[in-house]
C-alpha cells in the first residue's frame, strides 16, 4: 500500500480551500489590485489542481490543459494590470 493517493488527497483538498480563499478576496477585495492578485492565484491554483488531478488519476492528456491554463491566466493577468495602469490594453 502506496502514501500517494492519500498526499494526493490531501493536496486537493488544500488546493480547493485555498481556491475558495481566493474566490473570496476576488468577490470582497477592498482595492482593484486585491483583486487581480487573487485571480492571478485562482489561476496558479487552477493549475496546481489539474496536475495534480493528472497524478491522481495517472494520466498524461490533462498536462496540456494544465499548460494552457497557466498561459491564459498569464496574459490575462499582465492584460488586466497594463489596462488597471494605463487604461488601455494595445497601444
Amino acid at each position: 500500500m502506496t502514501i500517494l493517493p492519500y498526499a494526493l488527497g490531501i493536496c486537493m483538498v488544500a488546493i480547493t480551500l485555498s481556491m475558495m480563499m481566493c474566490l473570496g478576496r476576488l468577490i470582497v477585495g477592498p482595492s482593484i489590485v486585491d483583486r487581480l492578485l487573487a485571480l492571478d492565484t485562482l489561476f496558479l491554483n487552477a493549475t496546481c489542481l489539474i496536475v495534480v488531478l493528472g497524478i491522481y488519476w495517472s494520466t498524461t492528456s490533462l498536462f496540456e490543459g494544465a499548460l494552457l491554463v497557466a498561459m491564459l491566466g498569464f496574459v490575462s493577468t499582465v492584460a488586466l494590470a497594463r489596462y488597471f495602469t494605463s487604461g488601455h490594453v494595445i497601444d
